[in-house]
């Protein structure tokens, strides 16, 4: 019997060495600074469209001061899981104040979006009862999913007949949790509430909306539910710090009774430590900024119909994109690296998607805008799409 060493895939793994060889490797851009706006790489200054910071956050100034302060007031970490020694009474006010925020009884704050997803998901779904994805959700989800040991469904993206027809297939006695995107993170498109909802209440089924990227973007900033005006039809609303909020970490909101239930139940939230203090500061001044200053939606909306427009207009493939997340789509892998490459050597970043992130043949570059992009910004970056574009055949 040949015994193979399990370190060996490490070794024929050859894509991002050719790809690093040949210049074409487009991931773990060390940025020298992050401004917002622009980030400077290599001593270059960058047009970045390509960060989830939708509401220009990270710089705003009351919310770096907030950083500043709770850093002298609390020291950098809670070094323990909120279970035992972790829990402060900082984080427990962003609790209320977010349940607040996006019409819930209770919410329960996690150290990272994605352990949400993981301790959300595996926590309320068990063996025997079923999880019904769209096919375009987030890999958190998926993998939330599972680790929950439930039956996965899944209904092609945001297809409602599709999803009906899986719904009328599935046992009526186990317990259903049905978990999409609210706001697709590749393609920027909404998923379909108003249809979605009444379905899952004719099945038997709960719903989880997962908000990363439309919180701080849609309803006023208060998410996809609150966009439709169905936040009492959305069981759950989970949303990450790490887009609007200008921070890291995540939260769930529900009835008290579950997100009790999940507390006391996610291994995602019981075995890792806390979110420090700075990041929960961070997150209370940006939701204060969002409710003091709601300027700063309407002005993202703008910004990123600006940009659609002009991108449809040049001639570019923009996919069915509602907000400020617009993809380019190209659909071949090395015209999507090159093309990568041509606008960061231009001066603007955006990021290249392949499979699996998108499904094959809509391979693209995600674009995504801010409220703090400025006009002269906006229309540089629409310049260097068009050279770019008609130099490689996209328009």
């Amino acid at each position: 019997m040949v015994k193979v060493d399990i370190f060996q895939k490490c070794g024929d793994f050859e894509a991002a060495r050719i790809a690093r060889a040949d210049g074409s490797y487009p991931y773990f851009i060390p940025l020298d600074r992050n401004e917002g706006t622009e980030v400077v790489y290599q001593g270059k200054r960058i047009i970045m469209c390509g960060s989830n910071n939708y509401l220009g956050l990270t710089t705003h100034p009351k919310v770096r001061e907030a950083a500043v302060e709770a850093i002298k007031k609390y020291g950098t970490s809670c070094t323990g899981s909120r279970f035992l020694n972790g829990n402060m009474t900082i984080i427990e006010e962003l609790e209320e104040k977010l349940a607040d925020w996006v019409g819930k009884e209770a919410a329960l704050v996690f150290s990272t979006g994605m352990q949400v997803n993981l301790g959300t998901i595996s926590s309320l779904v068990k063996r025997g009862e079923y999880v019904i994805l769209d096919k375009e959700n987030h890999a958190s989800i998926v993998d939330g999913s599972f680790l929950s040991g439930g039956k996965i469904e899944r209904y092609r993206h945001n297809d409602m007949e599709h999803l009906e027809r899986v719904l009328k297939s599935l046992p009526e006695e186990p317990g259903k949790l049905l978990v999409t995107d609210g706001l697709f993170s590749m393609e920027g498109d909404i998923a379909p509430l108003p249809e979605i909802c009444p379905l899952c209440k004719q099945y038997g089924v709960r719903v989880m909306v997962d908000d990363a990227h439309a919180m701080g973007v849609l309803g006023g900033g208060k998410g996809t539910a609150a966009h439709f005006g169905m936040t009492d039809q959305v069981d759950l609303i989970m949303s990450t710090f790490s887009k609007s909020f200008a921070s890291i970490g995540g939260f769930v909101a529900g009835d008290f009774d579950v997100i009790d239930y999940v507390k006391h139940h996610a291994r995602s939230l019981i075995f890792s430590a806390s979110i420090p203090p700075a990041n929960t500061a961070t997150v209370l001044a940006a939701l204060e900024v969002m409710k003091e200053e709601p300027q700063l939606v309407e002005q993202l909306t703008r910004n990123a119909e600006f940009m659609r427009e002009g991108l449809r207009q040049l001639g570019f493939d923009t996919g069915h994109s509602e907000s400020p997340i617009i993809p380019i789509i190209i659909g071949d892998d090395a015209l999507t690296f090159k093309v990568w490459r041509e606008l960061m050597e231009a001066g603007v970043f955006v990021n290249p998607v392949i499979a699996p992130a998108t499904t094959p043949g809509r391979q693209l570059l995600r674009t995504s805008y801010m409220a703090t992009h400025t006009q002269a910004q906006l229309e540089k970056v629409l310049d260097v799409f068009e050279k770019i574009g008609k130099a490689n055949g996209l328009i």
